[in-house]
């Protein structure tokens, strides 16, 4: 059997009108308002270099947001920006469940800076939710056990600890 070349997503960029996108639930990637002015002037200056990446729901004729929150916020507030992506903006799309969106979320954001404690440690109750494992979280989102273990102990959840080895030195 003959092996399906893979194509990175990257090649396949289209134009969506920006009325088709939204964010997703699950980002806890924050940008200061520095920062943001930043993004405008450079969106402004040298126009959109990157595509925003999205996944198609095609029940609800949608592309979610994976990655570019903030450049697809640009286009929302700035009316120059706007008119002249006349409404478009670049995205790459691809094709993933929901753990792995997240999951390259957190990648795509830990990559460029860094995410609210809080938000992170929802992200990693719901993959837990879904079934990961801790070592698919670690590899997946690019944590420590010990990351891990902190954000779990962020949210209080005892469920999230259900199928973790503890040491036997305690003894009641």
């Amino acid at each position: 059997m003959e092996k399906k070349e893979y194509k990175s997503p990257v090649y396949n960029v289209k134009a969506i009108p920006v009325e088709k996108l939204r964010a997703n639930e699950y980002n806890p990637n924050n940008v200061a308002p520095t920062e943001m002015e930043l993004l405008y002037r450079s969106i402004k200056e040298d126009g959109y270099t990157m595509p925003i990446v999205v996944y198609y729901h095609e029940e609800e004729d949608v592309y979610e947001i994976v990655d570019g929150f903030h450049r697809y916020s640009i286009i929302l507030k700035y009316e120059d920006i706007y008119e002249r992506e006349k409404g478009l903006l670049p995205c790459s799309i691809i094709e993933k469940p929901i753990s792995e969106r997240i999951a390259s979320t957190i990648r795509h954001n830990r990559a460029r800076g860094s995410h609210d404690v809080d938000l992170m440690s929802n992200i990693v109750a719901e993959l837990v939710e879904l079934g990961k494992s801790d070592n698919w979280i670690s590899k997946y989102l690019g944590m420590s056990k010990d990351e891990i273990l902190r954000l779990k102990q962020v949210t209080g959840i005892a469920a999230l600890f259900k199928d973790q080895e503890f040491s036997k030195s305690w003894v009641v």
